[in-house]
């Protein structure tokens, strides 16, 4: 059960030996905190009131690092994926919004068993505004499920789609940009030490030569570049990755890569020569963002260019010095053609609503909750369907947007049901590593990784809580 106030949380603290005497809480002699404090924290940091969830949120934190589980940078496992120190894995970059801590759970299980390493959690802007999810709350869910789950070592997590909004973009182009800085700046505060900058929406495809279509990208691309090396903290250096072709539309080619790079690598020289540019590229070879469904319901098979993958990949690591090309819209595909992802050389493929199909679909969940979900989406949300989208294509691409009112009843659920669909999700986790050959990568990613601890700042609501 959560805590309700933070006086609760400083008890804790002091059950596991945390030193509260000094200006700030010392956790270096504290234990790790047992099973049944961890979930405690948990549920504080996802569903308490305010000043409760930033204590736990600040203490998840702080006992994670204690624990040596560190929010890690990806970058020096890509920069030694460009060298060609490793290759035919696919970093599997996971979404697990909502019921994170539980999910993420049995994210580290399936490690466990694979002895695994080389994976990411990340969010998108969009499901932080409709999960009601900030990057802080994400975090903590999965360094308390680290926790839960005795793992040690770095954690790689990511800003997914930090994203121009073309729009807004085109009305007020300073304020658009101020916006995403704003969220970039939370996002790294919260230790999500890679960051995917989508500037993708503003290319324009109806200027005559690609160079021309893919300047502003490029522009804005090696603006926000500059940005994040100018704040990004000491001793850190963030996983940067840029996207040339907005998922869902047009496949990629490799005249825009050079195209993009060309533009973003003479911006950059002009801005900071000295500075790390992108490690990796999104691109769209044939996916959508939670797969293409049918007027029934039903996903539609999609047709994946593995050799366009292998192609930008190859291109990004001889001329670029990069890892490669990243693959999005994938959770959704069949087993056998994740597993055609490793071969294509394709460095990191991003996976999300696969996962929330399976949670929301799953057998044991109770019949009350699908109830709440169904009705939820179609009372708050019916304003966004589609011109022709039948009901079951509506209430497959929406109801994601049910999970800032199901957080609540998730945590509640009962152990049997909560049990069944975490093992399924292990098994899912276990399987997709496999497709993405990532087990046994427990020493590469130890020896490619450099392990910073960024203490967090103390939460007002504990120095209040102290003093009282």
């Amino acid at each position: 059960m959560a805590c309700s106030t933070p006086a609760e949380l400083i008890q804790d603290l002091k059950a596991i030996g945390v030193d509260l005497s000094g200006a700030s809480p010392d956790f270096s002699k504290s234990s790790r905190p047992p099973a049944e404090m961890i979930d405690r924290w948990a549920e504080t940091a996802a569903i308490a009131e305010p000043a409760a969830r930033s204590v736990a949120i600040w203490a998840i934190r702080e006992a994670a690092l204690a624990a040596g589980i560190v929010p890690s940078s990806i970058q020096e496992l890509y920069l030694a994926c460009a060298a060609g120190k490793w290759s035919g894995r696919t970093v599997p970059a996971m979404n697990l919004r909502g019921w994170t801590y539980h999910t993420v759970r049995s994210v580290f299980r399936a490690a466990k068993e694979l002895d695994s390493k080389l994976f990411i959690f990340e969010q998108a802007v969009g499901e932080w505004l409709y999960a009601q999810q900030p990057p802080a709350e994400y975090a903590a869910g999965v360094l308390a499920a680290a926790l839960r789950e005795g793992y040690t070592g770095p954690v790689f997590l990511q800003a997914d789609h930090d994203q121009i909004n073309a729009k807004a973009y085109l009305a007020d182009p300073k304020a658009e940009v101020a916006k995403l800085e704003t969220i970039m700046r939370e996002q790294i505060a919260a230790g999500l030490y890679s960051i995917d900058i989508d500037a993708s929406t503003v290319v324009d495809l109806s200027l005559p030569t690609v160079e021309d279509q893919q300047r502003v990208n490029a522009e804005l691309t090696a603006h926000f570049t500059q940005f994040v090396r100018g704040i990004e903290p000491k001793g850190i250096n963030i996983s940067l990755g840029a996207e040339i072709g907005e998922v869902g539309h047009e496949n990629t080619t490799p005249e825009e890569l050079r195209s993009f790079m060309k533009v973003y690598l003479e911006e950059m020289a002009k801005r900071d020569p000295k500075a790390p540019i992108v490690s990796k590229i999104s691109i769209n070879s044939g996916t959508y963002h939670g797969g293409k469904v049918l007027p029934d319901g039903t996903l539609a098979p999609v047709t994946v260019d593995y050799e366009l993958l292998k192609t930008i990949s190859t291109i990004c690591r001889q001329d670029y010095n990069m890892a490669g090309a990243v693959q999005h819209g994938a959770s959704t595909l069949p087993g056998e053609q994740l597993a055609m992802l490793p071969k294509a050389e394709a460095v990191e493929v991003h996976l999300a609503l696969g996962f929330n199909n399976l949670i929301f679909d799953h057998p044991a969940l109770p019949q009350a909750m699908r109830d709440q979900i169904r009705d939820y989406t179609f009372a708050n949300h019916a304003h966004e369907r589609g011109k022709d989208e039948t009901e079951a294509q509506f209430f497959y691409n929406t109801r994601k947007k049910s999970w800032k009112v199901m957080k609540e009843a998730f945590w509640a659920m009962p152990k049997e049901p909560t049990d069944a669909i975490m093992a399924s999700l292990q098994e899912i986790f276990r399987n997709m590593f496999t497709w993405m050959n990532v087990g046994g990568t427990s020493k590469l990613v130890t020896e490619n990784t450099t392990l910073v601890k960024i203490a967090p700042p103390v939460p007002d609501a504990l120095a209040k809580a102290r003093a009282a």
